[in-house]
């Protein structure tokens, strides 16, 4: 039988928000004023997880703090010009309204920024869904070091063991398995096997039509719940 999940932690870009083309957008301008044309694969770096300042330092190289913080501020700024176009994922609205009335503990655990975090989450409607956000300026080191995934079950007073992340990048899936929390991989860009790699129980497509009785599922496959598999774009190792 698997441990109960009492929690459930959200990583936040390409999760909880479709922001993906967007950080494409800022952070391919932002290397082109420094006149950096980044191949676009290597541009896929942004989306695995890491910090701003890991992403800086993989582009640039290693720079003084103040650099890397006025840089940083530089691509904030064109990311803020864009950040219209961003919206919370599909169906993940229903499934936090689903998490609230199950009374289930919810968490972010995201390598964004203080600021920028807390606005996109009250932006795009989330505020209030959540009991902890923990962000890149509450720990020292970025996924896939484990320490944010730890900290939000710590805010929510529940143990790793018994908590459920949701991460679209194999750094995060990484991370919360080695904070000791269960992970279902979320993509939507064909990612899915690197996830599966990462140690992912399962990859789903997104929210839409995800139901809780899917997270509570047991490992027993005779129990009868409908695995998460089962659903349009998952794909396996299903939760077992």
């Amino acid at each position: 039988m698997a441990s109960e999940i009492n929690a459930i932690v959200f990583d936040m870009d390409g999760v909880l928000i479709d922001s993906h083309p967007v950080h494409r957008a800022a952070w391919r301008e932002f290397l082109r004023s420094l006149s950096l044309d980044v191949d676009p694969q290597d541009l896929e770096f942004i989306l695995e997880g890491g910090t701003r300042a890991d992403i800086l330092r993989h582009f640039l190289g290693e720079l003084p703090e103040a650099e890397l913080a006025e840089y940083g501020r530089r691509k904030d700024e064109i990311f803020r010009s864009l950040e219209d176009q961003i919206r919370p994922a599909p169906g993940v609205l229903a499934f936090l309204g689903e998490l609230e009335r199950a009374g289930m503990a919810r968490a972010v655990a995201t390598s964004a920024s203080e600021i920028r975090t807390a606005s996109t989450i009250e932006r795009m409607g989330l505020g209030g869904y959540f009991d902890a956000v923990i962000t890149a300026a509450d720990v020292v080191a970025g996924k896939p070091n484990p320490m944010v995934y730890r900290l939000a079950c710590k805010r929510m007073n529940v143990c790793t063991g018994s908590a459920l992340a949701f991460d679209d990048a194999p750094a995060g899936v990484v991370a919360a398995r080695a904070a000791g929390l269960r992970c279902i991989g979320v993509s939507s860009n064909g990612a899915a096997r690197s996830l599966l790699d990462a140690g992912a129980e399962c990859v789903i497509g997104g929210f839409t039509g995800f139901a809780l009785d899917l997270v509570l599922a047991e490992k027993d496959r005779s129990s009868g719940v409908r695995r998460p598999s089962s659903l349009p774009g998952a794909s396996a190792n299903p939760l077992r």
